[in-house]
């Protein structure tokens, strides 16, 4: 039995999904409740950099420095997830989990990732990053849609690591998670790109 979707989870897609938008990805959910769910898919890099785009953030940007498709809703918004550099509270940089206190221009997500305003500068924001993601569009799921995907059977819900979110190599990253889960979802992980190869 799958886990349900959640924010910080990740949902990976079956080998069995078609739908050319989501063949064999990897999203990371930014939010998952009653309302629907909206994720990024993580293993979608595109052939532009991001200083193409938000050059004051480059400096900033993980390998490898493009901007990834985080899916096919709103492929003109962008959207930004970092990695907080350091421990909360230190140096000025205010306790994020302390439900009171948001900093400007960062909203927290789990751990030390959380969405980024890129319409202010690095130095507007007061937390240090030790490195950040610039997604192009989002996926999107209305209430429940998400859900019945994955009980048909097309989608894998499975826990996220932080490294996931920035992994300098992405396009292994379905392989890898799957890999790690042990079991049959390991076994999925060797199914070839084109099942008629096998």
């Amino acid at each position: 039995m799958s886990a349900p979707p959640a924010k910080g989870r990740l949902v990976v897609a079956s080998p069995a999904l078609e739908d050319p938008n989501f063949h064999r990805t990897v999203v990371f959910l930014l939010a998952a409740d009653s309302d629907g769910a909206l994720g990024v898919v993580l293993n979608r890099p595109s052939d532009t950099t991001v200083d193409e785009v938000v050059p004051h953030w480059s400096l900033h940007a993980s390998e490898p420095q493009v901007l990834f498709v985080g899916g096919p809703v709103q492929p003109n918004a962008a959207i930004c997830v970092g990695r907080m550099h350091g421990i909360p509270g230190d140096a000025g940089v205010p306790d994020i989990d302390d439900a009171d206190v948001e900093p400007d221009g960062y909203s927290p997500l789990i751990g030390d990732l959380g969405t980024v305003d890129l319409n202010r500068g690095p130095d507007d924001i007061p937390v240090s990053f030790a490195g950040l993601r610039v997604f192009t569009g989002y996926s999107g799921w209305g209430p429940g849609q998400l859900e019945e995907e994955i009980e048909a059977g097309a989608w894998f819900v499975v826990e996220g690591r932080q490294q996931d979110v920035l992994s300098p190599e992405p396009d292994h990253l379905w392989e890898r998670v799957l890999r790690r889960q042990g079991g049959w979802l390991a076994v999925l992980a060797r199914h070839p790109v084109d099942a008629s190869l096998n």
